[in-house]
C-alpha cells in the first residue's frame, strides 16, 4: 500500500466509514481466510500466554531469585499488563488489521517509527518461539526418562539438559511449521482443543495442590533467605510474571482471519489476559504451598515439575505433565502462527527483502507459506545456542521479553501523544459490525495510557539490566549478561541499515 503525502505519514480511514468486516478502507484486500469465531480468537491470545508452558518454564527461576515473595510480582504485573491491554482493545476495534503492533504503530506515528516497531516485535516473536520450545525439558524428561536424548543430567541449566532442549524444541518447530502451512482451520481447530485442554488441566492441577498444601498463603511474604533483599527479590522474580503475560495482542494479529473483529478481538484481547493472569497466578500460590519443601534446593531448579511428581505422586504428576507438553506445543503453534501474521503484514506493505515471497497467500489453504517457514529455521537456529552453553536459556528467555516490551511501548507511546494533542478523539467514535459503540476507555484514556507506558518502560529496564548473579551466574560470559542489550542494538541497526539502503534505492 502506498503512503500519501506527507509520505512518511499514513492517513487515516474515514470515522464514518462502514465497517463491513473488509479490508477495503484501508488499502487491502481480503486474502487470509476469514474464519475464526469468538473462542478461536480467545485462543490465539489464551495460547501465546500459554500459562501452563511459562509457569513450568520459568517458576524455577523466579523462587531461586526471589523466593516466596516472587508471588506478589504476579498480581503486579498483571495489573500492568491489562493497561497495555485495555489500550490495545481500543486500537483493536479500529484496526483490525494482522501485524497488529506494526500497524497500530505505524498509524498512531509514521512509517518509520512504525517499521521499527513491528521489526522489533517480528524478531521478538521469532525468539519467544525459540523459548517456547525450549520448555519441553522441563516436562518431557519427567514424564518418561526416554525423552532425555543427550547425557543424564535433564535439568534445563546443566550442559546435556540445555543440549537436550534444544534437539526437542527443533523436532517441535518442524511440527509446527507443517501445521502452519497446511490450512488455517487445522491450525485454529488444534489451537482450540489445545487451549481447551490447557483450561482445564490447569484448573485441575491448581484444585489438587491447593489441596495439598503443606504450609499458609502466608509464607509469600518471606524472601526464602535470597540475598538480594526485598526489593531485589521483587524486582528479579517479576521475569516469570513478565514472561508469562505477554502475547494477548495475538488476538489483533488474527483480526483478518476473525469474524467480527471489531466486536470480537477487544474483548479476546482483555479476556485472554484476564483468564490466563488468574490461572497463572493460582498455580504459582498452590505451587507454593503444596511443595514438600521450600529449602531443599528442588524448587529452585526442577519448578512445579518437581511438586507434582513429589506431592501428586508418579502417576497423576506425569499426566498432568502431559497436558502441560500439549500446551507447550500449542503456544509454539500459536507464537509461530502470529510472528507469520506481523512478517505477512509488513511484506504485503512491500518494507521486507523478498516481500513478494512473504506476502504471498495460498489461496487453498489461506496460510502464508514463506514466513511459517522463515520463524520455523531461525526459531531453529536460536535453540542451539544452547549448545555454547546452559546460560543462553535465560538469556533467550529475557531477550524476547524484552523485546515484545519494548515493542508494546511503541504503540502505547504515541498512542498516548494523540491523546495529549487531542489527535486521537475523532478515532473513538464508530460502531462495530452489530452498530454497538466501539470499544473505548473514554475519560479513562489518558490516565490508563499513562500507566501503561511508564509500566512498559519500567519493565524493559529492569528485565535488560545486566545482573551477573542472574544471567551469568558461572563466571566468563559476559555476552550473557548483555544478550539483551546486545540483541535489540543489533535488531535496531540491523534495520536501520536496511532502511537506509532501501531510501538510497529510492524506496520508502
Amino acid at each position: 500500500m502506498s503512503a500519501t503525502a506527507p509520505a512518511d505519514v499514513r492517513p487515516d480511514p474515514p470515522v464514518d466509514s462502514p465497517p463491513d468486516n473488509s479490508l477495503r478502507e484501508f488499502g487491502y484486500q481480503q486474502e487470509l481466510h476469514r474464519s475464526l469465531g469468538r473462542y478461536a480468537s480467545f485462543a490465539a491470545g489464551f495460547s501465546f500466554i500459554s500459562v501452563l508452558t511459562t509457569v513450568f518454564q520459568f517458576f524455577a527461576i523466579g523462587y531461586a531469585f526471589g523466593g516466596p515473595v516472587f508471588f506478589w510480582t504476579w498480581p503486579a504485573v498483571l495489573t500492568g499488563q491489562l493497561l497495555v491491554a485495555a489500550c490495545f482493545a481500543e486500537l483493536a476495534a479500529r484496526y483490525p488489521i494482522s501485524g497488529a503492533i506494526y500497524q497500530w504503530s505505524t498509524r498512531l506515528s509514521n512509517l518509520t517509527f512504525g517499521w521499527f516497531a513491528g521489526w522489533i516485535m517480528v524478531i521478538g516473536q521469532i525468539v519467544v518461539v525459540a523459548a517456547a520450545a525450549l520448555a519441553l525439558q522441563m516436562v518431557l524428561p519427567p514424564i518418561w526418562s526416554g525423552f532425555q536424548l543427550i547425557g543424564t543430567d535433564p535439568a534445563p541449566l546443566s550442559s546435556s539438559g540445555a543440549a537436550n532442549a534444544a534437539v526437542l524444541g527443533a523436532v517441535l518447530l518442524v511440527l509446527t511449521t507443517l501445521i502452519n502451512v497446511v490450512d488455517n482451520r487445522i491450525m485454529s481447530l488444534i489451537n482450540r482443543v489445545g487451549v481447551t485442554a490447557e483450561i482445564i488441566g490447569g484448573a485441575l492441577i491448581v484444585v489438587l495442590l491447593f489441596t495439598h498444601s503443606e504450609r499458609t498463603p502466608g509464607i509469600t511474604f518471606h524472601t526464602g533467605g535470597t540475598e538480594a533483599g526485598l526489593v531485589g527479590a521483587l524486582l528479579v522474580g517479576s521475569l516469570t510474571a513478565a514472561y508469562v503475560m505477554i502475547g494477548f495482542d495475538s488476538a489483533g494479529e488474527m483480526s483478518e482471519e476473525t469474524r467480527d473483529p471489531r466486536r470480537t478481538a477487544p474483548r479476546t484481547v482483555l479476556t485472554a489476559l484476564g483468564a490466563a493472569g488468574v490461572l497463572g497466578g493460582l498455580l504459582v500460590l498452590g505451587g507454593l504451598l503444596a511443595a514438600p519443601s521450600l529449602t531443599d534446593g528442588h524448587l529452585a531448579v526442577d519448578g512445579l515439575s518437581y511438586v507434582l511428581t513429589s506431592s501428586l505422586g508418579d502417576g497423576i504428576g506425569r499426566a498432568l505433565l502431559a497436558d502441560v507438553a500439549v500446551a507447550i506445543a500449542v503456544a509454539t503453534l500459536a507464537i509461530q502462527t502470529a510472528a507469520c501474521r506481523m512478517l505477512f503484514s509488513m511484506a504485503r506493505d512491500g518494507r521486507l527483502p523478498c516481500s513478494g515471497l512473504l506476502s504471498k497467500v495460498n489461496r487453498r489453504t489461506g496460510m502464508p507459506t514463506a514466513p511459517a517457514l522463515v520463524v520455523g529455521v531461525l526459531s531453529a537456529l536460536l535453540l542451539f545456542l544452547n549448545f555454547a552453553s546452559p546460560d543462553a536459556f535465560l538469556a533467550i528467555g529475557t531477550t524476547c521479553i524484552v523485546m515484545l516490551y519494548l515493542a508494546y511501548s511503541m504503540v502505547t507511546g504515541p498512542l498516548l501523544i494523540r491523546r495529549l494533542r487531542g489527535e486521537y478523539t475523532s478515532r473513538t467514535e464508530g460502531v462495530d459490525e452489530r452498530g454497538e459503540p466501539l470499544f473505548s476507555l473514554g475519560r479513562w484514556g489518558v490516565p490508563v495510557n499513562a500507566l501503561a507506558l511508564a509500566y512498559g518502560l519500567f519493565m524493559t529496564v529492569n528485565l535488560a539490566w545486566p545482573r551477573a548473579a542472574v544471567y551469568d551466574p558461572a563466571g566468563g560470559h559476559w555476552y550473557f549478561r548483555w544478550f539483551a542489550v546486545l540483541f535489540v542494538g543489533a535488531t535496531v541497526a540491523l534495520g536501520a541499515v536496511y532502511r537506509v539502503r532501501r531510501g538510497r534505492a529510492g524506496v520508502a
